[in-house]
Order: C-alpha cells, then sequence, then structure tokens
C-alpha cells in the first residue's frame, strides 16, 4: 500500500468525518430537544423562522377550509370548528381524531415542522360532539356555589375534549352578566364578581394543577389535559340594555373592580389563552384597545399566554365589518392581540399583516411578542413531543362516570323558589306514589330544549335525536314508584285536566335555545304556550312549575298560582338530576346566582343597586332535605326524646309523604 494512496485515504476519512459532524450538527435544533428549557427552545425555534412562518402561527382558520397543503404551505399555527362544525354528522371520536391528524400532518410536513393547535368551544362539557356528556351552562354552576364540584367538570370535560384529538377549549366564559337581557348571560356564573372568581376553579379542572414551582402568569397545561381560555376580556357582562356586542359603559374603577378580577384570577391559576370581547368600553373597541389587552392584561396582571381573538373579530373593529380590514389589522395586532381567528379568508389577512411588517408600521418585535406566547403554549403541552392524537381516550367520551357527575351537577344547580301556597304546606318532596300524575310543558320531553344553545348547533336545537340523554320526562317516569301513571300533554286543554283526576302536575317550561345577538330580549318571556299551560293547569290542581331557561324570565304574573316553582336553568343531558330532588332522593341547596326581576322595566338591577326590589333576590334559594335525610334526623330526634316521640314523629312523616 503506497504512501499516496494512504495520504488520500486519510484525506477523505477526515472529509468523510467533517461532513458527517457538520450533517449532524444541522439536524440538531434546540427546539426539537425536549431536555432543553421552554424558553430556550422558543428562543432557538424564533431565531430560525422567517416571516411568513410566523405569521401562519398567528393565523387560526376554520376546519372547513383547512387542508394538508394549506397546513404546510402557509405554516398555519391554528385550526379551530366553529360552533356545529363537525367532520361529519353523528361524528365519532375517532372520526374527529382521523381529521385532526390529517391536519396536523400537514403542519408537521411544513419546513420547521411546527405543530398546530386545534381548538373548539368546549362550553358546558364537549358540547359541539355527539354523544358527549352535556354539563349545566354556566349559570346553573352558579347556583352550586360548588367551585370543587365546577373544577371536576372542567377535568371531565379535558377528558372528553382530548378523546376527539383536541387539546384546546375555548373555556372558560367568566363574564359578569350585569342585565339578563344579555343574549349570553346563561354563559355567566354569576351577577356577583366574587362567585365569577370562584369559579375560575374550572381552569386547573381544565388544564390541571399548578407544580409547585410554577411562575406566575405563564402558562400550564398537564397530561390529558386541554389548554383553557378565559374570555370574552374584557366587560362582555356589563353592556348597555344588555345587548350582545355592545358598548360598557363603566368608570376604570368600576371595570376593575367587577369584570377583571376572574382574570387575575384565571391568570394566577395559570391559564394559557384570553379571548378579546367583541364589546367595547366607553366607545373604544376591545380588539382595538392597547391600554387593556397590552397595558393591563399583558403588563400588569402579566400573563404570558397568547392573547386570541374572537370569531371575525377584526372585521368587526369598523362599522360595517371589513369596511377597512388592513386598518383592522393594524389595530388589533397592535393593540396586543397575537393569534387572529380569522377564520375564512386568511390569505387577505396574511397579505395584509406582512405589508404593514414590511411597511414598519407594525413593528417586529411585536410579531415576535405574539409568535412567543404561541409557541410558549405549545411548548409547554408538549405539542412538539405529543402532536398526533390516538384512539386511548375515546371511552372517555360521554363516561358513565361524567354523567353521573353532570347529574350531580343538576342536583346542585336547582333553586327552589317557592314550596307551598303556605310555609306549612310544603308541596315538595313529591310522592312518588301518586296514583296519577300529569306531566305537562314545552320543556318537559325536549331534550335540545333542556340543553340550551352551545349544543351540537352553535344556536342549539329542538327535540330528542341529535345526541344522547335523558329528558325530564323519561327521567319522571323511571323515578316515581311502578303503581304510579304519568300522563304527559305538551299543552293538556282544561276539559283534560279536570276530567282525569291527577294527583298532582309537573309543569316544565321556558326558553327555547339561542346563543350570542340571537338570544338578546328586551321582553325575556316563555315560549308559548307556556304561560296558559301554567294558568290552565295550576287553576286546577297542585302544581310544581320548573323553569328552563339561561336567565331570570318573567314569572311573577302566575306565582301566586303555582304551588311550587323551581329555577332549572339549563341542565343539559342529564335529566336524571332534576327528578332526583323533586321526589326528594335530594335536597334542594342551589341559591340564585343572579336577581330574579319583578318586570322588566327594572332591568338591569343587581344586588347592591339602590333601586333593588327583586322578586326573588340574589342568593335566595329554599332549602328541603331528602326523605332519608328526614327519617334520620327524626330518628336521632326521637332518641333524645322517648320512643313514644319517635312513633309520632314517623308516623305524621309517613303519613305526609303518602299524601303527597
Amino acid at each position: 500500500m503506497s504512501w499516496a494512496f494512504l495520504q488520500t485515504f486519510g484525506v477523505l476519512w477526515i472529509w468523510w468525518l467533517a461532513a458527517m459532524a457538520g450533517s449532524g450538527s444541522a439536524t440538531y435544533a434546540k427546539y426539537k430537544d425536549a431536555n432543553q428549557p421552554v424558553n430556550v427552545r422558543v428562543k432557538d425555534i424564533l431565531s430560525r423562522m422567517t416571516l411568513d412562518e410566523k405569521i401562519g402561527q398567528m393565523t387560526q382558520i376554520d376546519r372547513s377550509v383547512a387542508t394538508v397543503d394549506i397546513m404546510k404551505t402557509f405554516s398555519i399555527g391554528s385550526v379551530l370548528s366553529g360552533g356545529g362544525s363537525t367532520p361529519l354528522p353523528e361524528a365519532s371520536a375517532s372520526d374527529w381524531i382521523e381529521m385532526i391528524n390529517e391536519f396536523q400532518k400537514g403542519a408537521l410536513s411544513s419546513r420547521l415542522g411546527i405543530p398546530m393547535i386545534y381548538g373548539i368551544d368546549a362550553v358546558h362539557g364537549h358540547n359541539n360532539v355527539y354523544n358527549a356528556t352535556i354539563f349545566p351552562h354556566n349559570i346553573g354552576l352558579g347556583a352550586t356555589r360548588d367551585p370543587g364540584l365546577v373544577k371536576k367538570i372542567g377535568a371531565a370535560t379535558a377528558l372528553e375534549v382530548r378523546a376527539t384529538g383536541i387539546p384546546y377549549a375555548f373555556a372558560p366564559c367568566i363574564a359578569v352578566c350585569r342585565d339578563p337581557r344579555w343574549g349570553r348571560c346563561y354563559e355567566s356564573y354569576s351577577e356577583d364578581e366574587k362567585i365569577v372568581q370562584q369559579m375560575t376553579e374550572i381552569v386547573p379542572g381544565l388544564q390541571g394543577d399548578l407544580p409547585s414551582d410554577h411562575r406566575k402568569g405563564s402558562p400550564y397545561v398537564g397530561k390529558n389535559k386541554v389548554a383553557a381560555c378565559a374570555k370574552h376580556f374584557v366587560g362582555d357582562g356589563g353592556t348597555t340594555d344588555g345587548l350582545n356586542e355592545n358598548n360598557t359603559v363603566i368608570d376604570l374603577h368600576g371595570l376593575l373592580s367587577i369584570h377583571t378580577p376572574a382574570y387575575s384570577d384565571a391568570i394566577i391559576k395559570g391559564v394559557s389563552t384570553v379571548m378579546v370581547s367583541y364589546s367595547s368600553w366607553n366607545g373604544v373597541k376591545m380588539h382595538a384597545n392597547h391600554d387593556l389587552i397590552t397595558g393591563l392584561l399583558k403588563n400588569t396582571l402579566k400573563f404570558k399566554g397568547f392573547v386570541i381573538s374572537d370569531w371575525q373579530g377584526l372585521d368587526r373593529i369598523t362599522s360595517p365589518p371589513h369596511a377597512n380590514y388592513t386598518y383592522s389589522v393594524q389595530a388589533g395586532i397592535l393593540a396586543g392581540i397575537d393569534m387572529i381567528m380569522v377564520p375564512f379568508n386568511f390569505t387577505e389577512f396574511i397579505n395584509d399583516l406582512k405589508n404593514l411588517v414590511k411597511a414598519k408600521v407594525i413593528p417586529m418585535e411585536r410579531i415576535d411578542d405574539a409568535v412567543r406566547r404561541i409557541l410558549l403554549v405549545k411548548f409547554t403541552m408538549g405539542l412538539f413531543e405529543n402532536p398526533l392524537a390516538d384512539l386511548s381516550l375515546i371511552n372517555e367520551l360521554g363516561s358513565q362516570e361524567h354523567r353521573n357527575l353532570a347529574r350531580e351537577a343538576v342536583r346542585k344547580s336547582l333553586v327552589l323558589l317557592k314550596n307551598g301556597k303556605t310555609e306549612k304546606n310544603p308541596l315538595l318532596p313529591l310522592s312518588k306514589k301518586g296514583s296519577k300524575i300529569l306531566v305537562a310543558g314545552t320543556h318537559a320531553d325536549n331534550l335540545g330544549y333542556q340543553c340550551g344553545g352551545w349544543t351540537i348547533n352553535w344556536q342549539g336545537f329542538s327535540g330528542n335525536n341529535l345526541t344522547r340523554g335523558t329528558t325530564i320526562l323519561s327521567a319522571i317516569t323511571s323515578t316515581v314508584d311502578s303503581t304510579a301513571e304519568v300522563v304527559y300533554r305538551e299543552d293538556p286543554d282544561i276539559e283534560f285536566i279536570k276530567s282525569s283526576n291527577f294527583a298532582y302536575a309537573i309543569v316544565v317550561v321556558g326558553e327555547p335555545p339561542y346563543a350570542e345577538t340571537a338570544g338578546d330580549s328586551s321582553t325575556l318571556t316563555m315560549v308559548d304556550p307556556g304561560p296558559s299551560t301554567i294558568t290552565n293547569v295550576c287553576g286546577a290542581m297542585k302544581c310544581v312549575v320548573i323553569i328552563v331557561s339561561g336567565r331570570p324570565i318573567v314569572i311573577e304574573p302566575y306565582v301566586s298560582s303555582i304551588d311550587a316553582l323551581v329555577a332549572a336553568w339549563l341542565p343539559g343531558t342529564e335529566g336524571q338530576g332534576v327528578a332526583d330532588v323533586l321526589f326528594g332522593d335530594y335536597g334542594f341547596t342551589g341559591k340564585l346566582p343572579r336577581t330574579w326581576f319583578k318586570s322588566v322595566d327594572q332591568l338591569p338591577m343587581n344586588v347592591g343597586d339602590s333601586h333593588y326590589d327583586p322578586l326573588f333576590p340574589f342568593d335566595f334559594g329554599l332549602k328541603t332535605e331528602s326523605v332519608p335525610g328526614l327519617v334520620a334526623r327524626a330518628t336521632s330526634y326521637g332518641v333524645v326524646l322517648s320512643p313514644y316521640t319517635l312513633l309520632v314523629a314517623l308516623c305524621l312523616l309517613v303519613a305526609s309523604y303518602f299524601a303527597g
């Protein structure tokens, strides 16, 4: 072997080693290394990104316009399902996973392989999805006064959302509804900011409990949890006349003391994202309000996650919407919004934002701040390590454990407003052994009405066929004794009522489903023929009236004819919880989360107002004990006195129970 050959071989060997080393250093990237600190990974990937890739991360598009190619070409940062936007009717968990993973594969095939984050409105359970557990809307949860229960609901919702491959929920709504005429009032826990603050326990339910060393204001998402979204920042529940997306007229002190405290609590609990409100504050659109988004939320409250717009929120900065979209993009991004829910015409948004940056109207520092926050959330939730969903959680969707939890929430949310025409003659709990029981009303056998808006479809639905659940009628039928006859008539006529010899009646009436502006109401009346049903039935026999509604509605004219009155809010799919309490298996414990007015002419009227004159005041709620509880109490009491006293007490209890 010649020396020349060895020299040549050595040179080639060194060259090959150098080439391999160079190749290795090119493939290694700190942002791909899970052992690196999150801030190091964010800094590394940000330094590698082009302007186009940064703007892509700031863009959220609807699933209806998303494709694998679009995800790759534009480096799209997020996809969402609008209300009712599903892969196909009655889509299963695996159908959702298959669709979302396809979009994700498109995102992962882009130059840097940044995973997208899929978001959905899961505002009372995984409400867009067929067969999911639908929990009571927030107003009902506010009536429970039970933050621990709400945290469990958050955890159950997270599992059902993850079961369909989705890692991001646009919840909770932490608005403080100050006027029930607002079409989103049921999305608010209460008129009282302290109750809304308490209910931010849903955030660690959705995201997981914070580690002990967690940095205040930073996002956190645990295993099998979802990124949460506190909304709608800020003051959306205080608009003039309760009109959706209207102007909230209040001084800074009022804004900070009533509408802001829940955001502070949510941030402390690690909420990942905050959604901006369509509404204005003293004439300035929130989507364009730099002082509140950047100044208050990011700088004062130290929020480190990302700020997201509402659906076409930038468009609505101008009136009419989209009148000057370039200006709207400029105003919204400079105000501090990081991710834009476009959701359809994404190329217009991308081009406008790119031109504004190139023209130095929007500084690159603002773009980097937005992308840094988005990447922080994605790294924190482990999206880079586990971008694709699997089928391991599909049995969590609509599980019996979650339905039992929802049933408990229904029981605790019911507020008893009246029980007997005199205190000495209560009607509730009802006897299960009534020989013949009338059930009437528009809402007794209508699962869609029972669930309200944001259920399967954006505006909700009517009937019993679009998802699985238990209506109040079927719950009553399954609860009463086998010897009892339950007769259902939606709107029985007087002749039928008087000729049928009923022991008592249960009348279930209320509002139709609605969402957002479609729910704005200046009259707050129930669906016809609700009033006449109450008048006809309650005028002829003992009756309990159950109000199924997203807020207090006009009931004062009928109260005197009603024996017992229950506010059931929008209980969701588990109507059995209503029957549990009506028939005494559990007692009534709920309290009004908001004032029940006498007349709409009094509105707005909240506790503490000088003109406060309610039909039922904030925090009101009669209590009953369960029948087993009454027996236990009587037994305990009797032991202290004498066996004869105990015998008399038990005889009286049994007699009153069977008398109904």
